[in-house]
């Protein structure tokens, strides 16, 4: 299978293979469909080619609305694709690696080479490391196609090995690294980050011994794992986790990080040391539910002083307080009714306030959103949000943003 991959990619890099996604990419563009566009293609590239150029082709169109331009010219699948990480993530993670002044920079383990370029661009010399042959010939086709082959050198190598060896705070040669663990094999996830490739001692080993590195780790990594002096730091976008990184002792500032990633700006929330819980206290006028990168970072509390409120429950990540809050550290939501969960007496006060559709959110909770969505529909045209949650430890419902 790498053999046949490997010998469609170099294919692809041909004229001739630049020739058949142009004429993918328009056939796309006509509305052609699968089977019919694969038709023309075989007659025009042939059977075994038309597969491979329509893929890309694709790929490229569905990378655009992320990559912008770069789409355009970069060799993809559907696999790295799905893994690649934003541009704009990767170029903001480059530059802090970069700001001490390195100029030289591994990316251990480099995929399709989203890493490599970023670093590349900030004006490192990159040392691109993977034993996957395919994921090596993405890298080195990427970076040709966006003018920085110059700038890049790709090798095989063994990632374990390589920090294994890593001295003087240097790998392979490098005073910077950039390390994504595989966190899926066999199409599952890796829980364990002992069963990551490469395994969590060599996560370690890097950060010990690579002061200029950073780490990519999945968000629910337990706190417990984090090394002592190493900051661990959760970016979210949109209201979403995207991505949780691992600052080697040479780049860390703080205990802990969130970071809220927008269009035209990245807001910061840092801790020094460990904020302890908020408060609890009663159900207020409003509810507030912290970014994910808050909840994830630790750093509820901190939020809920900024916002003079308190959590409904210890165990739970929402807020309240009596007034609105612009936090952009929360979604808010009008609090209408608060009530024991209770499908029925839900359903009744529902009716009664003319509201049909609901939005159902739930925390502290085993009910499943979609199923009670359904339950509680009905004939009102007005609509509400249902968060299903504790409040000082009993289960509830809690009415909000009642709408007609």
């Amino acid at each position: 299978m790498a053999d046949d991959a490997l010998a469609q990619l170099r294919w692809l890099r041909t004229p001739e293979g630049t020739a058949g996604v142009a004429r993918a990419a328009a056939l796309l563009a006509e509305g052609a469909d699968l089977l019919t566009g694969l038709g023309r293609l075989r007659a025009e590239v042939g059977a075994d080619h038309a597969g491979p150029a329509w893929e890309l082709a694709r790929a490229r169109a569905r990378a655009r609305p992320v990559f912008g331009a770069d789409a355009d010219v970069l060799f993809l699948t559907a696999d790295t694709l799905e893994q690649a990480g934003r541009p704009e993530l990767s170029a903001r993670r480059a530059a802090r690696l970069l700001a001490g002044g390195q100029d030289s920079a591994a990316d251990l383990g480099c995929a399709s080479g989203t890493d490599t370029v970023a670093l590349a661009r900030a004006g490192a010399r990159v040392l691109a490391v993977d034993r996957d042959p395919v994921a090596r010939e993405l890298t080195a086709a990427n970076v040709a196609a966006l003018g920085l082959a110059d700038e890049v050198w790709v090798v095989a190598g063994d990632v374990v090995e390589l920090v294994a060896a890593a001295r003087g705070g240097e790998v392979a040669g490098c005073g910077a690294a950039v390390l994504d663990p595989a966190r899926r094999a066999g199409g599952r996830r890796q829980l364990d980050p002992d069963r990551w490739s490469p395994p969590w001692s060599t996560v370690t080993t890097l950060l010990d011994r690579v002061p200029v590195s950073v780490v990519k780790v999945a968000p629910g990594l337990d706190h417990d794992r984090v090394p002592a002096g190493v900051e661990a730091e959760w970016v979210s976008v949109g209201g979403s986790i995207v991505e949780a990184l691992l600052w080697g002792r040479g780049l860390s500032t703080t205990w802990r990080r969130a970071s809220l990633v927008g269009d035209d700006a990245v807001l910061e929330l840092t801790a020094d040391a460990d904020p302890g819980p908020a408060p609890s206290g009663p159900v207020g006028g409003w509810l507030h539910e912290p970014d994910p990168a808050v909840i994830r970072s630790g750093l509820v509390s901190l939020v809920a002083a900024d916002l003079g409120a308190t959590l409904v429950d210890p165990t739970i990540a929402y807020l309240t307080s009596d007034a609105p809050t612009g936090s952009p550290w929360v979604a808010s939501y009008r609090v209408d009714e608060v009530l024991p969960f209770n499908l029925k007496r839900l359903k009744t006060l529902l009716r009664a306030r003319g509201v049909g559709r609901v939005v159902v959110k739930k925390r502290g909770s085993a009910i499943e959103p979609e199923t009670l969505a359904r339950q509680l529909r009905g004939p009102g045209a007005g609509t509400a949000t249902v968060v299903v949650t504790k409040v000082a430890g009993a289960p509830t419902a809690l009415v909000c943003g009642v709408a007609g």
